[in-house]
């Protein structure tokens, strides 16, 4: 993991004169949670970011309620914008640290707690999540901006020490697409790999009325549980398998595998394995034949991706592996 190009921002920070000024002068474009959704702020270019602001207070008080908070929790907060959901936040837990992209929403947030007991329970961090040195958390809550969905997803899952649970709020057809169940028409690579490592689950829907300035697209909330321990799977092996076969989730497996360029690949990684393991290399081996039978022999050769369960799926990786095939 790239060590965080990010910077702290303390807790004393006092935004520039010229911010201050700004601010000052845009009272009418405040961003509290009563400004119309219609209005553009002339400051705080969210949209750069991905960013909308949630701007309902009975939706931002559900968010952080479905968190089940203690009073020792450390909460983890991505994108928390002007502060709408952190300032709950603050109210039950511990301690938050905060992600935050834009300076200028990290100074107004900071402004926002300043010379309240919350201030001192507040950290922000300025920067891209993806790249920032996390700290422990027990609880991660997110507005999440849309650029980072699925990194945000796989950095927390990959995270350790392992976090209780996570709610975040995506675009609603990433949202669903991470609770789709095998059969259905979302059911994906994303959902499998998701499901693999956690339990998630769909909280609410948000409409996008309730964000300024608003999306063009609705939200969705889910709650994420991280498996602990995890399974004893390498992701990169699922995911290359699922990489394949979801490529054309409706078409049968057998088919998938006989496309251009699949079976030359898994040869080289075969070829790879072998010399790893000290395998003897037989030149008349034929990969093709060697993948057409574990397909056979595992009973999924004329099975669609689209149908096939987390339990199908770890069938037929244990298949290739017993045979010396890996996929990463």
């Amino acid at each position: 993991m790239p060590r965080a190009t990010s910077e702290r921002f303390s807790r004393t920070h006092q935004p520039s004169i010229k911010s201050a000024a700004a601010s000052s002068s845009s009272k009418n474009h405040s961003t509290n949670e009563g400004t119309s959704a219609g209005v553009r702020n002339p400051i705080f270019n969210t949209e750069k970011f991905g960013q909308h602001i949630l701007k309902n207070p009975q939706i931002a008080q559900t968010i952080v309620d479905k968190a089940n908070l203690r009073p020792t929790d450390k909460v983890l907060e991505v994108g928390p914008g002007t502060g709408n959901l952190t300032v709950r936040i603050l109210e039950k837990a511990k301690n938050v640290t905060a992600v935050e992209m834009d300076p200028r929403m990290a100074a107004e947030l900071t402004k926002r707690v300043q010379g309240k007991p919350e201030q001192r329970k507040l950290d922000i961090i300025i920067g891209d999540f993806v790249k920032a040195d996390l700290p422990y958390f027990d609880v991660c809550i997110s507005n999440t901006p849309y650029q980072i969905s699925s990194p945000l997803v796989f950095r927390l899952l990959s995270h350790r020490p392992i976090f209780r649970v996570a709610i975040l709020m995506f675009q609603r057809e990433f949202a669903m697409r991470l609770v789709a169940q095998p059969g259905t028409e979302l059911w994906s690579r994303l959902s499998a790999n998701v499901q693999l490592y956690s339990k998630v689950d769909l909280v609410m829907h948000v409409g996008k009325n309730n964000f300024r300035p608003a999306p063009k697209v609705e939200s969705s909330v889910v709650r994420l549980v991280p498996l602990d321990p995890p399974p004893p799977i390498k992701f990169e092996e699922f995911d290359g398998l699922g990489r394949i076969i979801f490529s054309r989730r409706n078409k049968m497996v057998h088919a998938t595998f006989m496309a251009k360029g699949v079976i030359e690949m898994l040869e080289q990684n075969w070829r790879t394995w072998c010399s790893t393991q000290n395998k003897i290399i037989d030149d008349d081996t034929k990969m093709k034949a060697k993948v057409e039978e574990i397909l056979s022999s595992s009973g999924y050769s004329e099975q669609r991706a689209a149908k096939m369960t987390l339990d199908d799926l770890l069938k037929l990786l244990s298949a290739f592996h017993d045979e010396g095939i890996h996929f990463a």
